[in-house]
């Protein structure tokens, strides 16, 4: 039988909505696990972005870019969700590595 990871469930928590990042942070406080603090950071990004261009895409609106958002963000989100089911580090294509240097605040 496969061994469960620590903060495994830290980290499948955050890749449910903006307010699973936030429980997953508060989660992750005491003890603090470097596996759910990686995909806190990666599942916070994804959210955040969605949400910014969401806002964004709101003002203009145009059918075929929100179905373009939506594409990339669950492509994305599955991606990152795969990975903290199946115990691995792997960060999300294009901006994963760039949600672990904005995103340092995530302890």
């Amino acid at each position: 039988m496969e061994q469960q990871k620590e903060g495994k469930t830290t980290a499948i928590v955050a890749y449910f909505t903006i307010v699973g990042a936030l429980i997953a942070m508060s989660m992750n406080a005491e003890p603090k696990n470097a596996f759910a603090r990686f995909h806190t950071r990666q599942a916070f990004g994804l959210h955040i972005i969605f949400i910014g261009c969401a806002l964004f895409l709101s003002q203009w609106f145009n059918q075929y870019a929100f179905y373009g958002l939506y594409m990339f963000y669950f492509v994305l989100w599955v991606y990152g969700f795969l990975g903290a089911l199946s115990n691995k580090e792997q960060s999300v294509p294009v901006l994963g590595p760039y949600f672990q240097k904005w995103f340092t605040f995530i302890q």
